[in-house]
This record gives C-alpha cells, structure tokens and sequence, in this order.
C-alpha cells in the first residue's frame, strides 16, 4: 500500500512539474539574460522651471496621461535655476534608458545656444526627441495699474521712463526673457530685469504690482486675465487667440516684427533605445489626443499639436530651426 501512495504522488509531482515548465515566464517573470520589458518602474520628467509656471502645467497635464498607458507612473522633478539650463543639463547627462525626461521648451532647447556660451550641452545633439507636445502663444503682460491704455501708450510710456521700469523674466534663457529681449530690441529700451526662478513666481510678483511687465506664455496668463488682476496689450502672434479674443495681435498693433511662439518638446539623454523611444512616443501621442488632456490645455490657450508634428523627427527639426533663428535673432545681445 505504502509503495501505491508513493508512485501516485510521484505521478502527481511530475504533471504538476510539466505544468509549470509549460508557462516559465507567465510565473517567474523575464528569463535569465532577458531585459525587461520597458517600462518596468516609474519615470521621472524634470521640469525645468518652478512649480506653477506654464512648463510644470502642461507637464503635469500630459505625463498623468502618459502614465496610464506606460503603466508606471511620471514623476514630476521641478529642477529650477539658469532660465531651465540646470534642470535641461541634468537630463542631458542621466541614463539613456528613457526613466529620465525633461519638457524643454523654446528658451532651453533654441533660444540658450546664443545666450550661454558656456552651456554644456547641445540641444540639437545631446538628447533624444521625442514629441511635440504643445504650441503656445506669447502675450505683452503688464501689472494691473501700469499707466497705459493700450499698446501705443505702452510704447510711449516705457521709452520715456525706461530708467525707472523693470521687467520680470523666468532667468536668461527662458521664454519670457528672450520673447521680452526680442521686444526691447524693437522699441529700442534697456529697462531693468527681474529675474526669478520661473514664470509662475513671476506672475505672483506681476499680480502683487511688484514689477512692471513681463512676456509670458498663453498658458501662464489666461487665468490672471480673466480674473482682470493684469492686463495684456498684444499677442506676438500671426492671430487672435480664441482664449483671450480682445487682444489684439502685435501687427495689428503696429509692432509686426514682435513674433514669437512658445513651444513645449518631450526630450530624452541622447543614445536612448530607440525601441524606447518609439513607446515613450505613443505615451504622448495617445496622451494628446485624450479629452483629459486636450480640453485643459486648450482651455488655457495652448495649442495641441496636430499629428504630423507629434514624430520625433519633427521635433528634431524644430530644434534645429529654432536654435538656427535664435541665434541670428540674439547673437548681438547674448549677457
């Protein structure tokens, strides 16, 4: 009897054994030797700028629903200092396994070629594109008591007290300090600069009547507006922007050379997979294209990219356009 029992439980022991060899990888996850599947735990997307300001607020938009289909989530690291170079320059030197991430934008990834001789990375060779994830317009802002009536009035008034005025910019670099530069140059004035660690803060000091005016991103601005505790006297845009219709474009102003538009890329370190590439992409694609994500950024007055411009060689080649325009439009103003 005792012989039975044991050769039935070896017989029991051994179907249960080939069971087990027929789904290795069901219960004990990646064979030996085999990398996992991407991504295999939480990224990180550096933010370059404070918390609050129009970069953090699209990245805080597109990476929740870029976690859902990456099914881990995207951490948001805001790294702030040198108008987004520190944060830009951090991402540039991580890993290439696509965990880490920054959203650069037209100042980090255009405009700080010119300004930062001593930049210590290159925008259009250092990291691996990956989406264009929003376009956004750049409005002429000003605190809610500066004495002047419109756009003209501006001019007239920041020539004559340009001695006396300042301005507030997220550091050299950033958009509103090379949109604003751009825009000194034009009116040919020289008015004292205010530098903080992002436009959120800025628009804080903007809305305490603490400085002047400053050229910020739609995004930053459409709020405040409604709220009427600034103002906004042009957009530098080709158009009118639905979020703020009553402001006028700076051609229609009389300033046509005043054209700049911010825009947000998704950039990884430079040799990064491009097998990761391609699913970081999707992430962002599929991202953009979800109600949760289109309806807020629209709301706030930036504009979603349509697909042909969403590829990682399109970004590329706005980098490369962009780092070429700056370049000849700053070269004589770099600090």
């Amino acid at each position: 009897m005792l012989s039975f029992a044991y050769a039935a439980a070896v017989r029991r022991v051994a179907v249960v054994a080939v069971a087990l060899l027929a789904f290795p990888l069901s219960l004990s996850g990646p064979a030996i030797g085999q990398a996992p599947s991407f991504p295999s735990h939480p990224i990180t997307l550096i933010v370059p700028f404070a918390k609050g300001g129009p970069t953090d607020v699209v990245a805080r938009i597109v990476s929740a629903e870029m976690a859902k289909s990456l099914g881990q989530p995207v951490v948001v690291d805001n790294i702030v200092g040198a108008g987004g170079t520190i944060g830009s320059l951090k991402a540039a030197q991580a890993l290439p396994d696509g965990y880490t991430l920054v959203l650069g934008h037209m100042g980090t990834h255009a405009a700080a070629v010119a300004l930062y001789p001593k930049l210590g990375y290159r925008p259009d060779v250092d990291f691996a594109p990956v989406a264009l994830v929003a376009r956004m317009p750049i409005l002429l802002l000003a605190r809610r008591e500066f004495p002047a009536a419109d756009f003209r009035e501006f001019v007239l008034y920041v020539r004559a007290h340009q001695d006396t005025i300042n301005l507030a910019h997220a550091g050299v670099g950033s958009v509103s300090y090379t949109s604003c530069m751009l825009l000194n140059h034009l009116l040919g004035i020289d008015p004292t600069g205010v530098p903080f660690n992002g436009t959120g803060p800025a628009m804080d000091a903007l809305v305490a009547g603490q400085v002047d005016y400053m050229c910020d991103q739609m995004v930053n601005a459409v709020l405040p507006l409604r709220t009427e505790v600034i103002k906004a006297y042009v957009i530098a845009g080709a158009e009118r922007d639905p979020a703020v219709p009553a402001v006028p474009t700076a051609a229609e102003a009389g300033l046509p050379k005043f054209q700049v538009e911010a825009w947000n890329g998704l950039f990884a370190p430079k040799d990064t997979p491009a097998a990761v590439v391609a699913t970081l992409n999707a992430a962002a694609v599929r991202a953009l294209d979800q109600p949760e994500v289109r309806e807020p950024m629209t709301g706030l007055g930036a504009v979603v990219p349509p697909p042909d411009q969403r590829t990682p060689e399109a970004l590329a080649g706005v980098v490369g356009r962009e780092v070429q325009k700056w370049r000849m439009v700053l070269k004589r103003q770099a600090p």
